[in-house]
């Protein structure tokens, strides 16, 4: 079709072979994805697990790359396929609006030319008369509704019913042709570069491709996302889409289904998946500190996943907004009887820091648990902006309750999720907090309704959590778990009062602001977790590198297995997320 398109041509145009042609390319798209995964579940696999040396890994970088091409053909013809079906959904709008503004026509007898005039009989009364007034022609200066009435009434009664059809026909093939434009480009620009590779330069591309889709199926497929629903109205909107609708939301917004909380955990897996290649390429060339910074953080990520990790590895939410987003679990927590959630605190980004570290303690975690209960899943949840620290102690991020409390929120829906999607009747969920993500983990209690299914709460490195007492964090005070190492002055700051005049100074003031308030229970945001008076079990820790020797190190130890970790933490942490915290080994409140 092109711009002088007619009436006529838009109400006898097949939409259906459009939709044809889309399922065409959708089949292609699921071949593609059924290979992708053949070849990361089966033969990448297989190889690792039976073959060894340079060959081998060459074999494996070779698959490697056909699983990315793979993928690239899966995001391309999903791409596809929703254009074709967006353009058919579109175009059957102005078809309605035109077949009716044609039925109103025929009711009343009036004739629709081929320019979208219409000629209307002559009726009314003469004022000398009283014969018949003179039909006439009406015709379209600009789309139906546009045009202002001039204040003057015809006399003949037909002529402002032609004038009104008129409009209409006229303004449902202007916006035909309009969308018929729009997405012809958007077809043209959807071709790949010839050759076998798939390069970073044709996943930006593709990047560019997937936005140019998603702002023109608005109205087709995002309007429909139930962004503002609970997690259990959203797996109940997901359960209820067809096959075709969900392969369509998964190729062309990846990053909003991969990040909505109650979809379930394999589905999250697969968009975010897709989007982080889509991310990668958005990326790539970029020269700014925070696009350099969270592609290598992107790229570590993606080396894991391909690594072939056990427990596996699912990443349930990725992005790139404000200092980096990442949900890595390692088991999957749908089918899994224990589940924990691990928030991470001060100085987290999405950065190769985070993807080494932090992942490498959800992994640990896992590995963890499934010693005492084989079903288990562990995770680290950076769903939220964690105060970084560049400026000191006092920095009104790390020492305000603003981004706890906004993490707060999205952390309850994520756990909300995960418990929603669960396919155990009654499953174990614990909420770890580190750090600032201690704070974290309180603030989501005290949202309305809590934090919904979690069970224990394990607290470690805390500066505290915004409550005075354990009870206070929506379950007994005997499930909530604290682990405070002897060396880690994080747990043992001062209030925000007597911080305030030290922190400024740096580590020794920060030690110097301690020592003031050697004997008080208060810590910057409420009572010392580890203390008699907040009442919660504290669990058995290394006490860590001093500061002369170690600096921070006892602050971030908790989670590691190995020597000259933590290991004592570690099991603690283990045992609890595998519902046993009955055997953890505690030791004396402060």
């Amino acid at each position: 079709m092109s711009s002088a398109l007619t009436w006529a041509q838009l109400r006898d145009l097949k939409c259906g072979e459009l939709e044809g042609a889309a399922d065409g390319w959708g089949r292609s798209s699921n071949r593609a994805d059924a290979a992708r995964d053949r070849i990361e579940q089966q033969l990448l696999t297989g190889l690792r697990d039976t073959q060894e040396g340079e060959a081998a890994q060459a074999a494996v970088g070779r698959l490697r790359q056909l699983g990315r091409n793979f993928q690239y053909v899966y995001t391309e013809c999903g791409l596809l396929r929703t254009t074709l079906n967006s353009l058919a959904h579109e175009m059957r709008t102005q078809q309605r609006a035109l077949r009716e503004a044609l039925d109103d026509a025929a009711a009343l007898k009036f004739t629709v030319h081929a320019d979208g005039s219409v000629t209307y009989p002559a009726g009314g009364e003469g004022l000398v008369d009283g014969a018949p007034l003179r039909g006439g022609t009406a015709a379209s200066s600009g789309s139906a509704g546009l045009t202002a009435p001039s204040g003057l009434v015809a006399p003949n009664p037909h002529a402002g019913r032609a004038q009104d059809i008129a409009d209409r026909v006229t303004g449902a093939v202007r916006a035909a042709a309009e969308i018929d434009w729009r997405y012809a480009g958007i077809l043209r620009r959807l071709k790949a570069e010839d050759g076998l590779k798939v390069p970073a330069s044709t996943w930006k591309d593709a990047a560019g491709d997937a936005a140019e889709v998603r702002d023109a199926a608005g109205a087709y497929l995002k309007d429909a996302i139930p962004r503002d629903a609970s997690p259990v109205e959203r797996r109940d909107w997901w359960a209820g889409l067809t096959q075709e609708q969900r392969e369509e939301y998964l190729a062309v917004y990846p990053d909003q289904i991969g990040n909505l909380d109650g979809i379930p955990a394999l589905v999250r897996d697969a968009a975010n998946r897709d989007n982080l290649s889509l991310l990668i390429g958005k990326l790539e060339g970029r020269d700014d500190d925070k696009s350099v910074t969270q592609l290598a953080g992107l790229r570590e990520i993606e080396r894991q996943l391909g690594a072939g990790k056990q427990p596996p590895m699912f990443l349930l939410g990725i992005g790139d907004e404000g200092n980096g987003r990442a949900i890595v679990s390692f088991g999957n927590p749908d089918t899994s009887r224990n589940v924990a959630a691990y928030v991470p605190g001060l100085n987290t980004s999405l950065d190769k820091g985070f993807a080494e570290a932090d992942i490498k303690r959800a992994w640990d975690t896992a590995k963890g648990a499934q010693k005492y209960d084989h079903s288990s899943a562990a995770m680290v949840w950076l769903g939220y902006d964690a105060p970084q620290f560049p400026d000191g102690f006092d920095s009104a991020d790390v020492m305000g309750d603003e981004r706890a409390e906004v993490g707060g929120k999205a952390f309850g829906s994520f756990v909300g999720g995960l418990v929603a999607t669960n396919a155990n009747e009654d499953p174990h969920v614990t909420a770890i907090g580190h750090s600032y993500g201690s704070r974290t983990v309180g603030a989501a209690t005290q949202q309305d309704g809590g934090i919904a299914g979690v069970d224990d709460i394990v607290l470690v490195g805390s500066p505290g959590v915004g409550v005075d007492r354990a009870e206070d964090l929506g379950v007994s005070k005997d499930n909530v778990f604290v682990g405070a190492a002897e060396n880690d002055l994080v747990t043992k700051a001062p209030s925000r009062l007597q911080g305030s005049m030290t922190a400024a100074a740096g580590p020794v003031g920060f030690v110097a602001g301690h020592l003031l308030d050697r004997g008080d229970d208060d810590l910057w945001f409420g009572k010392d977790p580890a203390s008699e008076a907040f009442g919660a079990r504290r669990f058995r820790t290394d006490q860590g590198p001093s500061l002369v020797t170690g600096g921070f190190d006892a602050h971030s130890q908790y989670f590691d297995v190995g020597p000259e970790r933590d290991s004592a933490s570690a099991d603690n942490i283990a045992m609890v997320v595998a519902g046993q915290g009955g055997r953890v080994k505690t030791e004396e409140q402060r």
